[in-house]
């Protein structure tokens, strides 16, 4: 009998993936997407497309509204905020980011 993974929960999951390299960014393109900034606060957010994102600076800490999870980014890091998700991003060091939006 097959056991299952914890790691398919939610389809929901915001993934992130620290100090990505360089060889990973110049083949994502990441320095072609649009940038997006926003100085300290918080801020209710609700990603109708899934994102991409890689923050050149700044720190987040987000709090999902259907789950007590908290997830924490800062420069440096590509995240993915999944489709669907409704969160209060609470930001502590201002925010720059390249970003895209899946086309599905």
């Amino acid at each position: 009998m097959a056991a299952q993974s914890s790691s398919s929960s939610s389809s929901l999951d915001i993934i992130v993936q620290s100090k990505p390299s360089e060889d990973q960014l110049s083949e994502l393109g990441i320095k072609s997407w649009p940038k997006w900034g926003c100085s300290p606060g918080k801020y209710q957010l609700k990603f109708d497309a899934q994102e991409t994102c890689y923050l050149v600076r700044g720190k987040v800490k987000v709090y999902r509204k259907d789950s007590p999870e908290v997830v924490e980014f800062a420069a440096g890091d590509l995240v993915i905020l999944p489709k669907g998700l409704s969160c209060t991003w609470d930001v502590s060091v201002a925010v720059d980011k390249h970003y895209k939006f899946d086309s599905s």
